[in-house]
């Protein structure tokens, strides 16, 4: 069997799910696992739908256009359905922190993220080793203010070379343009503490020590134009006294960043994200 995954939202009204999954029915589909919400604010009906066929590709791709005309225009639906088996490939952007690359590339390794990892591509030559102790590819893209847009459109060409279907920004510390923002709506993660904006700058815990804070945050959102504004996909947070020093606050903070990131990774490739008015649904 074909097992796929159906994400919905469209205007909330009555009938939605009989309808889905009866069409499912019509069709031979079998539907495994179903999870709703209503936004009553918005008026919003958004739902994430795990079914299964048989393994004719001819069907299913009759099945999506069946769907489209029958089902989806009647509800102004936006749906995407995915290949449940298949593993999305992604794209890891690095500077020269690396916990959070560490983490990823031992979770990739021991089989626990289901994707692939074609290339990792960094501003700097210093976690190639790491790239080169878990036989991942690397690509070394300088970048300084005379050449970010050549820069840039090396990247893009990179990422076009090896099919990319989303990048992470495992503590990438340049500014992406605009343009190459737009070119991968809802598919660049990024991670970074949560003092802003409070704290910005090089040194936040530095900062957030001196203020004596008595919480420590990470915060993982998709990457628009809007520096760090994105939509919220995962968050976490630690307390922390009197008794802790910077060290401790920086040491807690990286701890955060990769759990946090690990699990925004997890809600992407597992289709459990749907994005609305710069908001998220996440299905458990």
């Amino acid at each position: 069997m074909k097992k796929t995954t159906l994400l919905i939202n469209c205007p909330d009204k009555k009938g939605i799910i009989a309808t889905v999954t009866n069409f499912i029915l019509y069709k031979k589909g079998n539907t495994v696992y179903i999870e709703q919400h209503v936004d009553r604010e918005l008026g919003e009906f958004f739902m994430r739908l795990e079914c299964e066929f048989d393994q004719d590709e001819k069907k299913l791709a009759q099945f999506k256009e069946s769907f489209n005309e029958e089902v989806a225009k009647n509800h102004n639906m936006h749906w995407e359905m995915y290949d449940t088996d298949k593993k999305p490939k992604m794209a890891l952007f690095v500077s020269k922190y690396d916990h959070c690359l560490y983490d990823i590339l031992g979770r990739y390794a021991s089989g626990e993220l289901h994707v692939k990892i074609p290339i990792i591509i960094s501003n700097h030559i210093d976690l190639k080793p790491i790239a080169e102790a878990f036989n991942v590819p690397f690509k070394h893209i300088p970048i300084s203010k005379e050449n970010k847009a050549k820069a840039e459109a090396e990247q893009i060409e990179t990422l076009n070379e090896h099919k990319i279907d989303f990048i992470v920004l495992a503590r990438y510390m340049q500014i992406l343009s605009p343009s190459f923002v737009n070119k991968y709506p809802n598919r660049i993660i990024n991670i970074h503490h949560s003092f802003l904006p409070a704290f910005p700058g090089a040194k936040p815990y530095h900062s957030a020590y001196e203020r004596g804070v008595k919480i420590i945050g990470a915060t993982s959102h998709y990457v628009t134009s809007d520096l760090d504004e994105g939509p919220i996909i995962e968050q976490e947070i630690v307390r922390v006294s009197h008794v802790h020093n910077v060290q401790d606050f920086i040491l807690k903070g990286r701890d955060l960043e990769k759990i946090v990131l690990s699990r925004a990774i997890k809600h992407h490739i597992e289709r459990k994200v749907l994005v609305y008015n710069n908001k998220t649904v996440i299905f458990s």
